[in-house]
């Protein structure tokens, strides 16, 4: 297997950074140049091999950022998150990749927890509650917020409140939507749909279920990035999304809204979490650790990213509808590892059969 290493750009400016870091005083600190290289000289390889199914512009923030405090060289690999847990179960006991980040803690890495090694975080003190490592193996790294991502020019005259909205006749087969079988975002929503349309009993969402699939009309997109790049094109009036990348977006001048469920939004955490038997094990616990860090959740929240940090001690972006104005559902981890699976069948079968 080869892996393609990119030297990214950084987003994220030198000075900002360092304005940043001026200014944040609490919290686990990115270990120095001289620290990590150091710990190389001692023995661990001087380079990183990371799976991400992250976006680009967090790669291109982080990666630089991560160089530049450790001396450690990134390799990426990128895929779907699905794609990439199937890499390391085939890779077994001896595997070429170092980290996994992307997709949801929930969702992708508990019911593959045997894959991935036992780390706690010294950051971990600093999450959020709901959010900590509760089985010792991922890491929260963002809070991942379902929403729906409106085109303002194509959505005229429809009415766009929340999840009952999609099954408007006008909309059937201009909804964009991914595989929640490869893309971690759709099955996101899936489950938020199950559990909103079902009065926070997913089984009872099925009616709901079936209906959307029949407003899908048979389009289902590869990939999340498709979804969001075909809403902010044109080609979509609507399509389910996650906040960040639709409010990234917005700012940018695409002519895009937010809108956050009437019926009630699920927000998950992000994930990262090294991959069991990690051939550069040093390199990636400070991967984690200067991933959740004040320092660089704090630049996470700022443009050009706008993510939510799972860090109780750093705000939401500014400009974001606080989650206190946000109908929030609360999901059932185990319910979901537990059939996840079993769902994402039971939609294939409505696909094949709507």
């Amino acid at each position: 297997m080869q892996f393609t290493k990119r030297f990214l750009s950084v987003l994220v400016s030198a000075g900002m950074i360092a304005a940043i870091l001026a200014g944040c005083g609490s919290g686990v600190s990115p270990s120095s140049a001289a620290e990590t290289n150091a710990g190389s000289q001692a023995g661990e390889s001087g380079k990183l091999v990371l799976y991400a199914s992250i976006t680009a512009d967090i790669l291109e923030s982080f990666i630089p950022y991560y160089e530049e405090h450790t001396g450690v060289t990134v390799e990426l690999v990128e895929a779907g998150t699905g794609e990439l847990i199937k890499r390391i179960e085939s890779e077994g006991d001896t595997p070429l990749g170092d980290v996994l980040i992307g997709g949801t803690a929930d969702g992708n890495y508990v019911p593959k927890r045997e894959l991935f090694e036992s780390y706690l975080s010294p950051n971990e003190e600093f999450m959020f509650p709901e959010y900590k490592n509760r089985t010792g193996h991922v890491t929260s790294t963002e809070l991942v917020t379902s929403v729906l991502m409106v085109n303002t020019d194509k959505i005229a005259g429809i009415r766009m409140e929340g999840y009952a909205d999609l099954l408007n006749p006008e909309l059937k087969g201009r909804i964009a939507h991914s595989d929640p079988t490869k893309a971690s975002s759709a099955f996101e929503h899936m489950m938020n749909q199950l559990y909103a349309m079902g009065n926070g009993d997913p089984d009872q969402g099925w009616d709901y279920m079936r209906q959307f699939v029949q407003a899908l009309d048979g389009k289902i997109l590869s990939t999340s990035g498709a979804v969001f790049r075909g809403v902010a094109d044109g080609e979509y009036p609507v399509g389910l999304s996650y906040e960040a990348i639709a409010y990234s977006y917005k700012q940018n001048g695409a002519p895009v809204d937010i809108v956050y469920m009437k019926e009630g939004v699920i927000s998950q955490p992000g994930g990262v979490a090294i991959i069991k038997n990690a051939p550069n094990l040093e390199n990636a616990k400070k991967f984690v650790d200067l991933f959740t860090s004040k320092e660089y959740q704090t630049i996470m929240t700022q443009a050009p990213l706008y993510r939510r940090s799972s860090r109780s001690d750093v705000p939401s972006p500014e400009g974001l509808v606080p989650f206190e104005k946000i109908t929030l559902l609360q999901d059932d981890p185990d319910y979901v590892n537990d059939n996840k699976q079993a769902v994402l069948d039971k939609f294939k079968d409505l696909l094949v059969n709507s």
